[in-house]
């Protein structure tokens, strides 16, 4: 059994004893917390009311973990918004939609079947920074229960933001409908047992765009690993191909990641769907006149994104691994688009959270536009390739040592040490990036390169020095 705590909230396997997997009891314990840092958070006038939006992914343990979220909520004297079956982004959607005061999501994401979380948004629909997340944690750990009074108990209503958020995404300006319905496009789409299930079929009917579905009864049975890697994704890119359909699209099981097939059944590689949608962004803006244009991924992320982003004329911010990171940045850079390489797509002119459907729509109107096939699409973007590895140590402590005397092996490089340290080989259009892991002894190695056997060699040149770092 595992359970895992965080800033961003708590995750982990269902059932096992309280504290070593996610039972009943840490639900319950952390959703108070929440609901006590909440009213410290936004204090308001004695006897107004507090409200928050719980949504679900299609998880088997979903109805279980959302009566108990449900029930202690409303035992804190706080309002529900039952959103029902909601992607992520929906969720965070509904929170403003609402005027609510906050929001949990109930979704491990990408995790296998046996997963689930509880994911803690503020008033705008944001995930919570770090100083507001480890408020929750300690408060969930030292936290007095105390409970309002029959007088004052929430109240629990029930609202489906579905269509609603459909209605925003195809109302963003760079989306063009019309042009998409034009092209008579035939996808089929992979939504892996949950909530994609319900939205995409939707929103891809609103576009005129012909699907095949796959996996996409929302039973939380998911048919295969749930994370839109190539490895997973076998059924679909054979169907592409059997269908002769224009494109394949995968959804994790909380629709925030988005992964493309192309027409020949060939990945079209998630670390390029932001990169297509931003530059489709930064060419529709350059139509528009508008300048001084940024961009802004994590350190994990291709190059790519900055190659395109200065091509257009604009400038690329790098932040740390993380969405919150990510999203803190896009703010303070009041950036056009930002994301993450595993195809989070963040379109802050809707809303600042990764959103599946946003990323389809803006594909989509990108594909209509250039008339090109999906293959011809990639093949017209700067090509690189990521090796990713990791370094299984006994001793924790060796970590720090490693990763400082690497920043002094290739001190003659470009370093950037705000999340871990990423080495960047300039002229060879190269980078290592190495970060610790928050639950385990292990390094993370992410290195990329215009070609995988260089990104591979790169790896293992820097492996190599760290065991050196090791033995001595």
């Amino acid at each position: 059994m595992t359970l895992i705590k965080s800033i961003s909230g708590i995750r982990g396997t269902i059932g096992g004893p309280a504290g070593e997997g996610l039972t009943p009891v840490d639900i319950v314990k952390f959703t108070y917390a929440y609901a006590v840092k909440l009213r410290e958070r936004l204090p308001k006038p004695a006897g107004e009311r507090y409200s928050v939006v719980v949504g679900k992914d299609a998880r088997i343990s979903g109805e279980m973990v959302e009566n108990l979220v449900v029930g202690t909520l409303s035992a804190c004297g706080i309002d529900v918004i039952k959103a029902g079956f909601a992607s992520t982004p929906t969720t965070e959607m509904a929170v403003t939609m609402s005027g609510a005061d906050g929001g949990i999501i109930l979704t491990a994401s990408h995790n296998p079947k046996q997963w689930n979380a509880l994911k803690l948004l503020n008033e705008k629909g944001e995930f919570l920074n770090a100083a507001e997340g480890n408020d929750i944690l300690r408060c969930a750990e030292e936290a007095a229960f105390d409970f309002a009074p029959i007088e004052e108990i929430g109240a629990i209503t029930e609202e489906d933001f579905t269509d609603r958020h459909i209605d925003a995404v195809l109302a963003m300006p760079a989306v063009d409908a019309e042009a998409v319905r034009k092209a008579g496009f035939k996808v089929v789409l992979d939504a892996v047992n949950s909530v994609g299930g319900i939205i995409m079929p939707r929103l891809l009917e609103r576009l005129g765009v012909e699907c095949i579905g796959l996996n996409c009864e929302p039973d939380g049975d998911f048919a295969h690993n749930p994370e839109p890697l190539p490895a997973n994704l076998v059924e679909l890119s054979g169907t592409v191909v059997r269908e002769k359909a224009d494109l394949g699209i995968s959804v994790d099981p909380d629709v925030d990641r988005l992964a493309f097939i192309c027409e020949t059944g060939e990945p079209f590689v998630e670390e390029y769907t932001l990169v297509s949608v931003a530059e489709y962004l930064l060419e529709e803006a350059e139509k528009a006149g508008v300048k001084n244009l940024a961009t802004v991924s994590n350190l994990s992320s291709t190059r790519a994104l900055r190659d395109v982003t200065e091509k257009h004329g604009g400038v690329y911010y790098a932040s740390a691994v993380g969405e919150v990171n990510v999203t803190t940045l896009i703010h303070e850079k009041n950036a056009l688009i930002g994301g993450e390489g595993n195809g989070g797509v963040i379109y802050p002119g809707l809303h600042a959270g990764r959103d599946a459907m946003v990323g389809v729509a803006l594909f989509l109107s990108n594909l209509a536009h250039k008339k090109l096939t999906v293959s011809a699409l990639k093949a017209t973007y700067p090509q690189y390739y990521i090796a990713k590895n990791k370094i299984q140590l006994s001793d924790s402590a060796l970590i720090n040592k490693i990763l400082e005397e690497l920043q002094k092996v290739y001190a003659a490089e470009d370093i950037n040490t705000i999340d871990g340290v990423k080495i960047i080989f300039e002229e060879k259009r190269e980078w290592v990036h190495l970060r610790k892991s928050n639950t385990e002894p292990i390094i993370r190695i992410y290195a990329e390169a215009p070609t995988m056997e260089r990104a591979e060699a790169l790896a293992s040149e820097i492996i190599a020095i760290a065991n050196q770092i090791i033995e001595k």
